[in-house]
This record gives structure tokens, sequence and C-alpha cells, in this order.
């Protein structure tokens, strides 16, 4: 496998993982939620699946180089700037056509 099939299967990974949790009224799809979830359980839980995805791809940056690469907090910035770009088709989704779908 090249390090582009791994770059684009780790970007595929950060789209669906940013999207998951506004897929499911369920907390991190195990957990029923009584109520339903409000905004603040959707963006932990979206925060969560940011912190996961970093972790993943800090793995796979250690075994394809056998070492981190020191990183400012401005790449942090970005990457989760990118992450919450990649969520908006789920936040759409959820608060602007689920509704309008359960009403008609």
């Amino acid at each position: 496998m090249t390090v582009q099939d791994w770059v684009l299967m780790y970007i595929a990974l950060a789209f669906v993982a940013a999207n998951l949790p506004w897929l499911s009224n369920r907390l991190f799809f195990f957990r029923k939620v009584a109520s339903g979830k409000v905004l603040r359980q959707y963006l932990f839980e979206w925060l969560v699946m940011y912190l996961v995805v970093g972790v993943i791809g800090m793995g796979i940056e250690d075994s394809l180089n056998g070492h981190l690469h020191a990183q400012g907090w401005e790449f942090y910035v970005v990457t989760l700037c990118m992450f919450a770009v990649f969520a908006i088709p789920g936040f759409i989704w959820r608060f602007n056509l689920l509704p309008i779908l359960r009403r008609s």
C-alpha cells in the first residue's frame, strides 16, 4: 500500500467519523438518551471523534515514518476546521432535512 492510499483512506475515515455523531440519537451509538440528544451532546461526541481520528492519524504516521513530527498549534486549528467542514453534511441532515422529512 502506498502512502497516497493511506492518505486517501485516512481522509475518508475522517469524513465518516465527522458525520457519525449526527446520524443517531444514541450517545456514541450505544447509550439511549431518554429525551434525545441536545446540541451540546452532539458537539461533545463530535469532538471525541476528532480526538479518535487524530490518535489514529498519529498511529498511521508513526507506523509509516517511524516517528511523529512535532506540530504547532496552527496544525491542530487547521485540522479542527477541516473536521468541522467534513461534518457539514451530517449537521445539515440532522437539523435541516430530518425535521422537514418528519413533517411530511
